[in-house]
């Protein structure tokens, strides 16, 4: 029988000790095993495509992605169209896909999802040219990124969010944005406009908790917003999970979107990174990358509470 071969790409920047400690882990547990094991390093996320793209013409087993969202979304992207199997090992601040997926990074889980687990088909977003797994977000979110990205030179924490979040509140100016939604016109004033592939964004916030990254379809969330007295409301509501309540919060379910705010220099951001420059023209691409997911749960429709996972990862640092 062919040795197996697993090969895994590795971002640098991301991950904090115990999250390196898990690569270690199962690089020495899949050599136990007699498998070979192949290591990259990440450049730059356009290096992350370029490896993904190259090692989906291998006869690979499974690849291994270490690194945020960013990371695995660009992976994704390399990986479009091919059938091989994506392993998740969450190093990022967030790790928003391996949350929604259930891996929690402990080592007992990462060996059940590798020996146990099933492939579950990914849709992808592409915002003008561009592909995301999780989330693009206009306006504000794409600010506190940008401010994020001017200074970052490695891994990044929940607290380096606390300064870009404070000084993005203070100074954000509410852009009028219209958004056209499958050929109808959703809004046109001023918004926070976010579109999701999945069900929870940053700390676990349920902007758009119906999302769901294999229906071939992608979740509109929008926020009238003109205020920072509005925006503090919007933000109360979230964290509560009370948003529906809200006549100012729109939800859509749709394939085709397009996002042109008056002023072009509104900031974007995709999976957490910076994204393309506005107007934005943003599709779903159904079914177009593999992911292991842990063993099936009893209940149906099983997602772990995000908080848990983020607490255990505050107590692993």
């Amino acid at each position: 029988m062919a040795q197996p071969t697993y090969h895994f790409v590795v971002n640098p920047k991301s991950g904090s000790a115990a999250n390196t400690r898990n690569i270690r882990f199962l690089r020495e547990t899949l050599i136990s095993r007699g498998a070979r094991v192949r290591i990259d390093i990440t450049k730059s996320l356009a290096h992350a495509t370029e490896l993904a793209a190259a090692i989906s013409q291998t006869d690979c087993q499974t690849l291994v992605v270490a690194g945020g969202d960013g990371t695995v979304s660009s992976i994704a992207q390399g990986m479009a169209g091919s059938t091989m199997p994506v392993l998740i090992l969450p190093t990022g601040t967030e790790n928003l896909i391996a949350c929604e997926l259930g891996i929690d990074g402990s080592h007992d889980m990462i060996l059940r999802t590798l020996d146990h687990g099933h492939v579950r088909k990914l849709d992808l977003g592409l915002a003008n040219g561009r592909h995301f797994v999780a989330v693009a977000g206009v306006g504000f979110d794409g600010e506190v990124i940008q401010r994020i990205n001017r200074f970052r030179t490695g891994h990044i924490t929940h607290s380096d969010y606390i300064w870009p979040i404070c000084r993005t509140f203070w100074e954000y100016r509410f852009p009028h944005i219209k958004v056209v939604a499958d050929g109808q016109t959703v809004c046109d004033q001023p918004a926070l406009v976010f579109v999701s592939n999945i069900s929870r964004y940053a700390v676990g916030l349920k902007i758009s908790p119906t999302a769901d990254f294999s229906d071939s379809m992608l979740n509109l969330t929008i926020y009238k917003c003109n205020s920072r007295r509005r925006l503090l409301w919007h933000s109360i509501l979230t964290m509560l999970g009370q948003s529906h309540r809200s006549a100012n919060a729109l939800r859509f379910t749709c394939r085709h979107i397009t996002i042109t705010p008056q002023d072009p220099t509104v900031p974007v951001e995709l999976d957490g990174e910076p994204g393309p420059a506005a107007p934005l023209d943003i599709k779903v691409i159904p079914a177009a990358a593999s992911l292991l997911a842990p063993p099936e749960k009893d209940q149906p429709n099983y997602r772990p509470p995000a908080r848990f996972y983020h607490l255990r990862k505050w107590l692993l640092r």
